[in-house]
């Protein structure tokens, strides 16, 4: 069984396992069960398929799978959007796939940068498809308290730098929700060995990473709240917003939002006193 193949049938079983009869509106089959979520004959019915097809899609058998049976299989399952685009990345063949992964060095969107340059009194940071940093301005730094310098990974501070923990006071919301992104970012580019490697390094090392990537949870990136504790302007609170250019879907310009005369507001001012330096990325000139 490939790869590809055999993360589609743990994507399924995940899905499957959390899904009991009473939820997915069936009466459970008879017999002793030794999990709570449906058998493979319950969903097999429930998708109008026959145990044995689906048994060959779980075991990863099954070499073309068609876009009425993954539909089928969403609405069994009662996917969301999100796990719906993830499983037909999952089911997509092979060769498409490898053709469509991409390896040449992210720059930073024009537009984005300009963007990113008109929003200077709030923390904004680029960034590219495996996290990394392609630009950032002075108050992202100030509020997280790294440089967080272009070419780093944003995904390594999250797990490897102690400072991501001590600031981020929803720590753990905010770092399952980036373990969720890595997996569907990695189902979209199943040849990324960069990519693949990163997170394979992670959970090796990471308890934290490797039980969330046992969950299967995927996400794309959406709006979320973000607590932190800053040393000197003590507790902050902030919206994240992404914005994605319709030419560069993978450059997200991710804006860290504060209510309007909110604590939070009410105190950026101060903190870009600090440090007046203006967004860093890399220096694309001759030379440079």
């Amino acid at each position: 069984m490939s790869r590809d193949r055999a993360a589609l049938g743990a994507f399924l079983r995940s899905r499957r396992d959390r899904l009991t009869p009473s939820q997915a509106g069936i009466e459970a089959f008879p017999g002793a069960r030794r999990v709570p979520g449906l058998r493979r004959e319950e969903l097999a019915v429930l998708a109008g398929l026959s145990p044995d097809y689906y048994s060959r899609l779980e075991q990863g058998r099954q070499a073309n799978i068609s876009t009425e049976v993954l539909d089928a299989l969403a609405r069994a399952l009662r996917l969301d959007e999100v796990e719906r685009a993830h499983l037909r990345d999952l089911a997509a063949p092979t060769t498409r796939r490898r053709a469509a992964t991409s390896h040449a060095l992210q720059r930073p969107d024009p537009g984005l940068l300009r963007l990113m340059h008109t929003l200077d009194h709030v923390p904004v940071l680029l960034l590219g498809h495996r996290g990394e940093v392609l630009a950032r301005n002075a108050l992202l730094t100030e509020v997280l308290g790294r440089p967080l310098k272009p070419g780093s990974s944003f995904v390594r501070f999250m797990f490897q730098d102690p400072v991501a923990r001590e600031r981020i006071l929803n720590w753990a919301d905010f770092a399952s929700a980036t373990v969720a992104t890595m997996r569907r970012e990695i189902a979209r580019r199943p040849h990324d060995n960069r990519l693949t490697a990163l997170v394979d390094e992670l959970r090796a090392t990471d308890p934290d990473v490797a039980r969330w990537w046992d969950d299967h949870a995927v996400r794309d990136y959406a709006s979320v709240t973000k607590r932190i504790q800053h040393p000197a302007a003590g507790p902050m609170s902030f919206d994240i917003e992404i914005v994605c250019a319709p030419h560069e879907p993978d450059q997200r310009l991710v804006v860290y939002t504060a209510e309007p005369d909110s604590p939070t507001a009410r105190v950026l001012p101060l903190l870009a006193s600090w440090n007046a330096t203006p967004v860093v990325r890399p220096d694309t000139r001759p030379g440079g």
